[in-house]
C-alpha cells in the first residue's frame, strides 16, 4: 500500500517558520516529481511548489517565491517544504503529492491532475 504522510504543521505567528515533511512508503518516487499543494477553507486546492526526481530545479507559485523552499532526500523517500516569513494568508491544509506518470527525472508538473498519489494533509495556521 502506497502512502504519503505529511507532518510538521501547526500554529505559528506571522513572520515565523515551519518545516513540513512528507514521507512516502510502499514504493519509491526517486525518479518522479513531488509537489506541495494547499487548500484554504472555501477555496480550491492550489499549487505551492514542486521538485523533479533529479532535484535539479524547483518551481514555486508566485505567492510563496522567495519565502518557501522545497527539497527532497531520495534516500529517505522524503520531500520537505521549508516555509519562512509566514503570512496569515498562508493558512491552509498542506498536501504533498507524487506524480508517478512522469519518470524522466526533470519534469515538474504544476497541475493537480498530474499528481496521482496524495497525502492526507497537515494543517498550517498563521496568526496575525
Amino acid at each position: 500500500q502506497v502512502q504519503l504522510v505529511e507532518s510538521g504543521g501547526g500554529l505559528v505567528q506571522a513572520g515565523g517558520s515551519l518545516r513540513l515533511s512528507c514521507v512516502a512508503s510502499g514504493r519509491t518516487f526517486s525518479s518522479n516529481p513531488m509537489g506541495w499543494f494547499r487548500q484554504a477553507p472555501g477555496k480550491e486546492r492550489e499549487f505551492v511548489a514542486a521538485i523533479p526526481g533529479s532535484g535539479a530545479r524547483t518551481v514555486y507559485a508566485d505567492s510563496v517565491k522567495g519565502r518557501f523552499t522545497i527539497s527532497r532526500d531520495n534516500a529517505k523517500n522524503t520531500v520537505y517544504l521549508q516555509m519562512n516569513s509566514l503570512k496569515p494568508e498562508d493558512t491552509a491544509d498542506y498536501y504533498c503529492a507524487a506524480g508517478s506518470r512522469f519518470s524522466d527525472g526533470n519534469y515538474v508538473p504544476q497541475q493537480r491532475y498530474d499528481y496521482d498519489y496524495w497525502g492526507q494533509g497537515t494543517q498550517v495556521t498563521v496568526s496575525s
